[in-house]
């Protein structure tokens, strides 16, 4: 598939705000995070910031933006409408957690619950748009829900560590961190080993009900020049260069991050802070490269009647 920045743009950030969102909505209220108000200001800014802009650079995929209101009106059918009403009545139960909490010193736990689990549902609907489709074999298997759940937990500690950090030292939070990057490393290791074995369900001979006779080639190309199908669903990533940023997203998306935050375990002040900073932002590089990779990797099987042997 066509890698789309914008949507590449939607997924990571989102993801990270969500998390961060979440994590904000369960671990305040029984007191495992400070309650300074400047700490609420700052960690619910940067979820729900994250999370807008992220909504707002999906909708620059659309080919007719204005009419981008109509997608919420086929909730009962599709995800991508279920995740565009989540996302909007997440901000409610949020908005309203933060109120709270900055102007009532009240650390509301059913505001923050509604706020995680509003937060939790948006991302399982983004991630069953892309599980719900049997066109795209490597989208639609058991491997990318826990991915999407498990990267957005990642993110979101990583970003959770780094506005914590000035304002208390909890080791805890570190330990959050590294296990939820090693949790989000091994699911894509995973994922990633099944998109490479995992037998092809189509071929050019069951796309055409021929394969009964032998194998099925491509004669001639039905089309003299590239057209849309082509360029939106044949889109090719070679396997040299698919390894090398496999190993580019392993190395920034989780192992420098989940080394970095350790620190913080062993260090104190500027410089925790700082190792926090820098591993929430590789992960965050490190994430943009791996989505680029599950849109580039992915096949439609529209590609078979074009020449490809498997989708």
């Amino acid at each position: 598939m066509h890698p789309s920045l914008s949507v590449i743009f939607f997924t990571t950030l989102s993801g990270a705000g969500y998390g961060l969102l979440a994590l904000l909505g369960l671990l305040a209220p029984p007191g495992l995070l400070p309650r300074d108000p400047l700490f609420a200001l700052v960690g619910l800014v940067l979820a729900l910031g994250a999370i807008t802009v992220g909504l707002l650079s999906s909708v620059l995929h659309l080919g007719h933006k204005e009419r981008a209101w109509r997608a919420f009106s086929q909730w009962r059918s599709s995800w991508l409408s279920r995740e565009g009403v989540m996302a909007v009545a997440t901000y409610v139960p949020a908005i309203l957690f933060g109120a709270a909490w900055l102007f009532l010193r009240d650390v509301s736990a059913a505001l923050g619950l509604l706020a995680a689990l509003g937060a939790v549902a948006t991302v399982v609907c983004t991630a069953m748009i892309y599980r719900s489709l049997k066109p795209i074999p490597r989208w639609h298997n058991v491997w990318v829900l826990p991915n999407y759940l498990a990267l957005s937990l990642m993110t979101g500690s990583l970003w959770l560590s780094v506005v914590t950090l000035p304002f208390t030292e909890q080791a805890w939070l570190s330990v959050l961190a590294v296990a939820a990057t090693a949790l989000a490393a091994l699911l894509k290791l995973a994922y990633w080993r099944h998109i490479d074995t995992a037998p092809s369900v189509s071929t050019a001979g069951t796309a055409t009900g021929l394969d009964r006779l032998g194998t099925v080639r491509l004669f001639e190309a039905p089309h003299t020049s590239e057209n849309y199908l082509l360029k939106e669903m044949g889109f090719e990533v070679a396997r040299k260069h698919a390894a090398r940023l496999r190993s580019i997203a392993l190395g920034l998306g989780f192992a420098l991050p989940a080394l970095l935050s350790l620190v913080p375990l062993f260090a104190s002040g500027p410089v925790s802070v700082a190792a926090a900073l820098l591993a929430a932002l590789l992960a965050m590089l490190g994430v943009f490269v791996e989505r680029w990779l599950f849109f580039a990797e992915a096949r439609h099987v529209v590609t078979l009647y074009y020449g490809a042997a498997t989708a």
